[in-house]
């Protein structure tokens, strides 16, 4: 079984997980020692067994042969049950820390990462690619350990019983392995293929249970079925593929080594009649040539399993390859609770290759509330995540309180910002850990005040369970207002001096966001706060606002100052209330 240099150092990287249970390791191959000398003293026990009992009818060896077959069914059972548990064992932590490592990192990576992997992609990954590595570093270090040694304690027999025999009968070896590694490649191609098809599959579930409500609200049941039908069945095309290869393994190492066998067994009955070697040398020496075999078979089946476990691995590697676009400096400082002092200085970004921000200024003062409005596509969004460093601009800085902000640590830089979001994304836990989830050791007064604030203490309070209530997946069991006001009451609770409101109104009813935007009042204040907004009725007490078009200010002002220049804020504004009153 020949890897190539690149699969031996997937598979070498994959075994190191396996080091720091060495010790665990170890006692498994001790154990396998077990296993492989009872095989060898089987083969060696067919001589005397022949010879003595069958030819010389010895009667006496006969009342011994029954408890012999006992004992080493024990010893040999014994050892393959340390071996096992042990050796399984230790494959299992190294799999768990895999799956750490590899949720680990990829959080930690940057928005760009994931604005191209879809997170059902990396959900494959980390669930069904790492089971599939799981088996190489748990069955197939069983079968490793145990069918090699075994392996060499037959083949150490039977060159010593007759070096020539032994020789002939490992001429089919090559013959078997080399077409056997062939098809182990094979398997491998299809395997990760296989394993991104999972990843389609898992993709349709994610998206399927997310949007169910609005799988429901069209009645487009049978749509996703077979959009899952299709998704599951190219899956079973691939992994069919692998199928056929592994079935072809067994069948083409049965027939190379029994040309083996077929060639010890004409010699040695040759021998047998010359009278060179007796009968139960030759069936001793045959014993541990097929006894050979077996774990010769086994070995091959195994490189099926790693061919299968390096796709995999080299999948979950990609993941662990990818390095952070966006990463502290070497000579970070962390920034100390801000004034609140911001500013854009001749910004420039582009996700790909047309900016979405171009020369974009803007400076806020500690208090000032400033809106961003225009069309969709001006870069409102884009603002918020490069305030937010989730990426870096190709050109210009950005400052709080006179720090480029590359210069500052995340984690401080965090600690002085508060998004409420659109998406309003509650996790599936209590009410309780969603309020505090940005400050973890808040105590219950500290969340009932930031509740009480944010106008949620109400129908919090109305709750069977109140704070202890679980939301469900994304806060499903919410309405959306209440969603939003759980994310205002997590802002206040923040306690961050620069808030950034990103469309946090916009899928409200009228009733909804004016309560709402009496939270989003007392979150404002004595904040710097942005604010983007579609709905211009929302943002009219903004001290300033800025109207942004292919990514640049064109108009800033206040509300009734903008009206009076006739741009394109009197006419989105225009446009709007026309609508209205339709």
């Amino acid at each position: 079984m020949i890897l190539a240099d690149q699969e031996k150092n997937v598979y070498l990287r994959l075994i190191k997980y396996a080091a720091p249970y060495k010790w665990i390791i170890g006692l498994s191959m001790v154990a396998s020692l077990g296993v492989s000398g009872c095989d060898a003293v089987i083969a060696y026990l067919v001589k005397p067994f022949v010879d003595e009992l069958i030819v010389a009818g010895n009667l006496g060896m006969a009342k011994l042969i029954p408890f012999l077959v006992i004992a080493l069914a024990s010893i040999k059972g014994f050892s393959r049950y340390v071996q096992a548990y042990n050796i399984r064992t230790a494959g299992q932590l190294a799999i768990q820390d895999i799956r750490n490592e590899v949720f680990g990192h990829s959080i930690n990576l940057s928005m760009r990462f994931f604005s191209k992997n879809s997170s059902a992609s990396l959900m494959s990954k980390i669930l069904n690619d790492v089971n599939v590595m799981q088996a190489a570093l748990a069955d197939v270090l069983v079968t490793l350990l145990r069918e090699s040694v075994t392996m060499l304690a037959l083949t150490g027999y039977a060159f010593y019983a007759d070096w020539k025999m032994a020789l002939m009968a490992f001429i089919a070896v090559p013959a078997a392995v080399l077409p056997a590694a062939a098809v182990g490649k094979k398997i491998k191609i299809f395997s990760r293929r296989g394993q991104a098809a999972m990843g389609d599959v898992t993709g349709v579930l994610e998206q399927s249970f997310s949007g169910i409500k609005v799988i429901k609200a069209f009645a487009t049941e049978p749509q996703e079925e077979q959009k899952f039908i299709r998704s599951n069945a190219n899956f079973f095309t691939l992994i069919r593929k692998t199928f056929r290869y592994s079935a072809a393994t067994a069948p083409i190492m049965e027939i190379m080594t029994s040309f083996g066998v077929a060639l010890v067994l004409w010699y040695g009955l040759g021998r047998v009649a010359a009278e060179e070697i007796t009968k139960g040398e030759l069936f001793s020496i045959l014993a541990a040539i097929l006894l050979m075999y077996s774990p010769l078979k086994r070995l091959t089946k195994v490189n099926n399993t790693i061919q299968k476990a390096i796709g995999a691995a080299e999948r979950v590697f990609q993941v662990l390859d990818t390095q952070a676009d966006i990463v502290d400096a070497p000579n970070a400082i962390a920034l100390p609770r801000s004034q609140g002092y911001v500013s854009f200085e001749n910004v420039g970004f582009a996700y790909d290759d047309d900016l979405v921000l171009r020369d974009f200024s803007v400076t806020a003062k500690p208090g000032e509330v400033v809106a961003l409005v225009g069309p969709s596509g001006a870069g409102k969004s884009t603002f918020i995540g490069l305030l937010n460093r989730f990426y870096d601009p190709q050109h210009g800085q950005i400052l709080i309180d006179g720090y480029d902000i590359r210069t500052l640590t995340q984690k401080s830089l965090h600690a002085n910002l508060a998004l409420v979001d659109q998406e309003t994304f509650l996790f599936n836990d209590s009410l309780m850990n969603n309020i505090r989830y940005g400050q973890l050791d808040a105590d219950f007064s500290a969340v009932e005040a930031a509740a009480r604030q944010a106008y949620a203490d109400e129908f919090i309070s109305q709750l069977p369970d109140g704070y202890e209530t679980m939301v469900g997946d994304r806060g499903v069991r919410l309405s959306g207002g209440q969603r939003q006001r759980i994310c205002i009451a997590r802002a206040i609770l923040r306690d961050a001096p620069i808030l950034l409101l990103d469309e946090a109104t916009s899928a409200l009813d009228t009733e909804s966001e004016a309560m709402v935007q009496q939270a989003l009042g007392n979150l404002m204040t004595n904040r710097t706060t942005f604010v983007i907004a579609h709905r211009l009725s929302t943002i009219m007490y903004a001290d300033r606002i800025l109207v942004l078009d292919e990514g640049a200010v064109v108009e800033s002002g206040s509300h009734n100052e903008l009206l009076q220049q006739g741009g394109l804020y009197k006419r989105l504004y225009d446009t709007q209330f026309e609508d209205h009153s339709l």
